[in-house]
C-alpha cells in the first residue's frame, strides 16, 4: 500500500467515524425531542388532572356543606318535630283538662257522649299525622343522606383514581426525565468524542499532508534527476551516434585506400608507410589480406 492510498484510507476512515458520529447525534436529538414532546404531553395531562382534582375538591367541599346544611336541617326539623311533640301533648293536656270541666258538668246536667272516646280518636288521629310527618321526615333524611353518601364515596373513588393517576403520571415524568438526562449525557458525551475525534484525523490528516508535500518534493527531485540523466542520456546517444558515424566513414576511407594499394604475394605487410587519418594512433597495424583481390582489411 502506497502513502497516497493510506492517506485516503484514513481520510475515508474518519469521514466514516464522523458520519456514524453524526447519525447518532441526529438519533440522540430525535429521540431528546421525542422524550420532550412525550413530556410536554404528560405534563399537560398532569395539569388537566390536576385540574379536576381541584374541581372535584370544590365539589366534595360543596357536597360536604350540602351535608352539613342537610343535617343542620334534620336536626332542625328534629327540634320541630319535638316542639310539635310538646305543642300537641299540651294541647292535648288543655283539652283534656276542659273537657273534664265540660265533662263535669255535662255529668251533672245530662251525659250523652263518650268523651274518652273522642280523645283516644283524637289523639290517634294527631299521633298518626305526627308519625306520618316523622316517616316521611325519616325517609326523606335517609334518601338525602344515602344520595350524599353515594356522592361522597364516587367521590372518594374518583379523587383516589386521580391521586394514583397522579403518583403514575409523576413517575412516569421522573423516569422521561432521568432518560432524558441520560440522553444529553450521551449527547454531551458524543460531541466530545467527536470533537477529540476530529481533533485527532485533523492533527493525522496534517501530518500525512506534510508527509505527502515532503514525498512529493522528493517525487519532484527524483523527476528533475530522471529528466537531466535523460537529456545527458540523449546527449550521450547523439555523440554515440555522430561517432559511429565517423567510425564508419573512417572505415570506409580506410577500405577504399586498402583498395588503391598494389597486390602482394606476402601473407602480411606491415602498413606503416601511409598514414591513415587524424583517428589512428598506431601507425603499424599488421592487416590481413581479404577480398578477391588479395588487398588488406581493417
Amino acid at each position: 500500500m502506497t502513502l497516497k492510498s493510506y492517506s485516503s484510507f484514513l481520510i475515508l476512515c474518519g469521514k466514516s467515524e464522523n458520519g456514524r458520529l453524526v447519525v447518532q447525534i441526529d438519533n440522540a436529538k430525535l429521540a431528546a425531542d421525542d422524550f420532550r414532546t412525550k413530556y410536554q404531553t404528560e405534563l399537560s395531562l398532569r395539569q388537566l388532572v390536576e385540574s379536576d382534582i381541584n374541581g372535584l375538591r370544590r365539589i366534595l367541599d360543596e357536597l360536604t356543606l350540602c351535608k352539613s346544611d342537610l343535617e343542620a336541617q334534620v336536626e332542625s326539623l328534629k327540634q320541630e318535630l319535638l316542639c310539635l311533640k310538646q305543642n300537641h301533648e299540651e294541647e292535648v293536656n288543655t283539652l283534656r283538662c276542659q273537657l273534664g270541666d265540660r265533662l263535669n258538668v255535662e255529668v251533672d246536667a245530662a251525659p250523652t257522649v263518650d268523651l274518652n272516646r273522642v280523645l283516644n280518636e283524637t289523639r290517634c288521629q294527631y299521633e298518626a299525622l305526627v308519625e306520618t310527618n316523622r316517616r316521611e321526615v325519616e325517609e326523606w333524611f335517609t334518601t338525602q343522606t344515602e344520595e350524599l353518601n353515594k356522592q361522597v364515596v364516587s367521590s372518594s373513588e374518583q379523587l383516589q383514581s386521580c391521586q394514583a393517576e397522579i403518583i403514575e403520571l409523576r413517575r412516569t415524568v421522573n423516569a422521561l426525565e432521568i432518560e432524558l438526562q441520560a440522553q444529553h449525557n450521551l449527547r454531551n458525551s458524543l460531541e466530545n468524542t467527536l470533537t477529540e475525534s476530529e481533533a485527532r484525523y485533523s492533527s493525522q490528516l496534517s501530518q500525512v499532508q506534510c508527509l505527502i508535500t515532503n514525498v512529493e518534493s522528493q517525487l519532484g527531485e527524483i523527476r528533475a534527476d530522471l529528466e537531466r540523466q535523460n537529456q545527458e542520456y540523449q546527449v550521450l546517444l547523439d555523440i554515440r551516434a555522430r561517432l559511429e558515424c565517423e567510425i564508419n566513414t573512417y572505415r570506409g576511407l580506410l577500405e577504399s585506400e586498402d583498395c588503391k594499394l598494389p597486390c602482394n604475394p606476402c601473407a602480411t605487410t606491415n602498413a606503416c608507410d601511409k598514414p591513415i587519418g587524424p583517428c589512428v594512433t598506431n601507425p603499424c597495424v599488421t592487416r590481413s589480406r581479404c577480398g578477391p583481390c588479395n588487398t588488406f582489411g581493417c
